[in-house]
């Protein structure tokens, strides 16, 4: 299997961290986001979306995040990150549905409009996209700080998918123009991912891509 990533992309964080997680091997390929070489016809050919990553094993090719994950697991036979049980599964599916759509969705546009953007040198944050994230982490976010109450992990009691995708942009919760400091249950449980074995053994400071 070969996965076509960007360095450093939280995304692709997250899959390798399942890669690590489950023993794979896995041919890691990386492309320079901010060169343009996801929209390079080759690239292209593999995802249309001109997004990272893209999982290829064989002649078929996965694109989306969730997806590859889930896909990794099913290779493996894994029954831990992603257990047997309809209900865990479904959980853990839901975790992944809300952080993609609405948590990490705005997190992420903060860490790209106030931190990469600072680094590349690409210009100043977008003032309506950076107001538009802070308005939907200030809906959201209240939803997973009473979730983590009394939690270790997202859905059961050992780390699951939902958490590996739920800790894409933790490390930024402190660097972005959001006040997370009321949040004491989420940032403890960011601070707890940072320290897994499969986490840290990624990137260790990730750049938002």
């Amino acid at each position: 299997m070969i996965l076509h990533t960007v360095p450093g992309s939280p995304n692709g964080r997250r899959v390798e961290a399942v890669i690590s997680h489950l023993g794979l091997s896995v041919e890691l390929r990386h492309y320079d986001f901010f060169a343009g070489e996801l929209k390079h016809p080759g690239y292209l050919a593999l995802n249309a979306n001109a997004k990272a990553p893209t999982l290829q094993d064989g002649d078929f090719i996965l694109w989306e995040t969730t997806a590859i994950m889930q896909y990794l697991c099913e290779k493996a036979g894994d029954t831990e990150l992603f257990p047997r049980s309809p209900r865990i599964r479904a959980d853990i599916t839901r975790w992944q549905c809300w952080e993609g759509l609405y948590f990490n969705a705005a997190l992420g546009t903060l860490a790209f409009e106030n931190v990469a953007k600072a680094k590349r040198n690409l210009g100043p944050p977008d003032a309506v996209l950076v107001e538009q994230a802070q308005i939907t982490l200030q809906r959201f976010a209240p939803v997973l700080e009473a979730h983590l109450k009394d939690k270790t992990y997202m859905v059961t009691d050992h780390i699951t998918l939902a958490d590996y995708s739920m800790a894409t942009f933790g490390s930024y919760a402190k660097k972005v123009p959001f006040d997370f400091s009321p949040f004491r249950n989420t940032l403890q449980y960011f601070e707890r991912m940072e320290q897994l074995e499969h986490w840290p053994a990624t990137v260790t400071q990730p750049k938002a891509a």
